[in-house]
């Protein structure tokens, strides 16, 4: 995994980042829109694994929210708030 802490932390610390504001500032918090813990073991799980690449996809805040099977998180502003689910 790229990043010791938690996919859920790096995906709040990201959307914050990208927002420039205080993570403890997002509203709604993420385990609001996505299963943190979910989220957690399924990255873990990735990261940890040597079947294919996988990729999680969400939409959180107006923003699209990529995390690869190496557990590296991109936060990119969505014109569409809420793409398609995709099953890589």
């Amino acid at each position: 995994m790229a990043n010791s802490a938690p996919t859920s932390m790096q995906v709040v610390r990201a959307v914050a980042a990208e927002e420039g504001v205080d993570p403890v500032e997002l509203q709604p918090p993420l385990h609001e829109v996505v299963d943190a813990d979910a989220l957690d073991e399924l990255c873990s799980q990735a990261a940890d694994s040597s079947g294919p690449a996988r990729a999680v996809e969400f939409a959180y805040r107006g923003k699209r929210v990529c995390i690869d099977s190496e557990g590296n998180v991109e936060v990119v502003i969505s014109a569409d708030p809420n793409p398609p689910a995709t099953s890589d």
